[in-house]
């Protein structure tokens, strides 16, 4: 059992890097452009074969580039604020303190 599910992460793993998504974030929307581009004629083949009706894939304009640019100003602002937010923090602690021992 060990062996088997060691392989499989393995070759997800292989897969993951040979098509790019463990690359830069260009190399992954490529990566993400060709899965766009693949799926939905490949699940209309299977649907097909299956006998299946699906209803039409709705079209999605999502970049990972922007979102990891967004996601990564996310945290450096939030990062760069921290000390001064502690510093109130501190003080409104320290208020909240001496009121109740009065």
């Amino acid at each position: 059992r060990f062996v088997i599910k060691g392989s499989l992460a393995g070759a997800a793993v292989y897969v993951a890097y040979d098509q790019g998504l463990l690359g830069s974030g260009t190399q992954g929307a490529e990566a993400l452009k060709k899965a766009q581009a693949a799926l939905p004629p490949a699940i209309q083949e299977w649907t097909s074969y299956v006998g299946w009706q699906l209803p039409a894939t709705p079209k999605f304009d999502f970049s990972p580039s922007d979102s990891w640019n967004k996601g990564v100003q996310t945290v450096v602002s939030a990062l760069s604020v921290a000390p001064t937010r502690a510093c109130e923090y501190t003080v409104e602690g320290w208020k909240y303190v001496k009121d109740l021992v009065k």
